[in-house]
């Protein structure tokens, strides 16, 4: 196992995942947020160098304090021989065991891979299965207007427990700390009411993501989304990143909506999993609901 900090090799790292997209995604995203900055406070590990046939990312060691917050414990997958995979997931030199965390990738002998390494571990595994949808040329992606008396605008850390009470899932200090990263780290968009108020908005994420797409009722069915989205994605493309989202499979209407922007949907699927400790006798559970960004009904895996 290698800890990969030499900006050069890194370099070199995020231009092979590029040649391998779609496949590569999501830990392509966070290989390439880790040489602009680091923003999420990421470290890249391969099980070998220059010849690697599994790369993980995850949080650098001394910022993963937070044991029971999956929110704040991110990691990414993506392997060449599924071996190397499971080689490097089961080690914890590589991966806290011990601590709530989520991680994911695109591949499915990843996902079985981490299903019977917790089963070894006796830990529990919550499944989100996300359709992946890439836009194949985001500078083609229609531009459209704000509506009358909008206004674009980053979304604000101000508007940080809105979209924490809005969110599904959220609701609580993981999801409230979560959504706070998002909002001051990474590109987001929102349209803004003559007052000042959010109407709609849409977020990125730790492995470039877009995410957290969301409109109050009231202001659906106008195309606040395709304003926003168009936004992000010009903003996206021009850092050199890929545009593309996960989606529920059941999503139909952001599926809908993100095809009439061009967006083109990936064979397979992106794999969420959110790995809690069992709680010791006398101590309470660790995790505080689904996965973020999920918003589904988990397929769940015990010992």
């Amino acid at each position: 196992m290698l800890i990969l900090s030499c900006s050069s090799k890194l370099r070199l790292l995020e231009g092979l995942l590029r040649r391998g997209l779609p496949e590569t995604l999501p830990v392509y995203g966070a290989v390439m947020h880790v040489n602009r900055g680091n923003p999420a406070g990421q470290e890249v590990l391969v099980d070998s160098w220059p010849e690697f046939k599994f790369v993980l990312t995850r949080p650098c060691r001394e910022m993963a304090c937070d044991t029971g917050n999956y929110c704040a414990n991110l990691y990414s997958a993506f392997y060449q021989e599924e071996g190397a995979c499971r080689a490097l997931l089961g080690s914890s030199d590589a991966v806290d065991w011990s601590q709530a965390f989520l991680i994911q990738g695109r591949q499915d002998g990843f996902c079985e891979a981490v299903w019977d390494i917790a089963r070894g571990r006796g830990v529990d595994v919550e499944t989100y299965h996300h359709q992946a949808l890439l836009h194949p040329d985001p500078p083609a992606m229609p531009q459209h207007r704000p509506g009358k008396g909008l206004t674009l605008a980053p979304v604000s850390p101000a508007h940080t427990e809105l979209l924490n009470d809005t969110w599904k899932i959220g609701g609580n200090s993981w999801s409230l700390r979560y959504m706070g990263l998002l909002i001051r780290h990474f590109p987001s968009a929102c349209l803004l009411t003559p007052d000042g108020h959010p109407i709609s908005w849409a977020l990125t994420d730790p492995v470039a993501s877009l995410t957290h797409g969301y409109t109050l009722p009231g202001h659906r069915g106008q195309g606040h989304i395709g304003v926003l989205v168009g936004v992000l994605a010009a903003q996206l493309h021009a850092c050199g990143f890929p545009v593309y989202a996960g989606v529920l499979p059941e999503n139909k209407p952001s599926q809908h909506s993100l095809h009439r922007l061009g967006f083109h949907t990936q064979p397979g699927l992106i794999y969420k999993l959110m790995v809690t400790p069992r709680p010791t006798q006398g101590q309470p559970s660790s995790a505080q609901g689904p996965a973020p960004s999920s918003g589904g009904r988990p397929r769940s895996h015990s010992p």
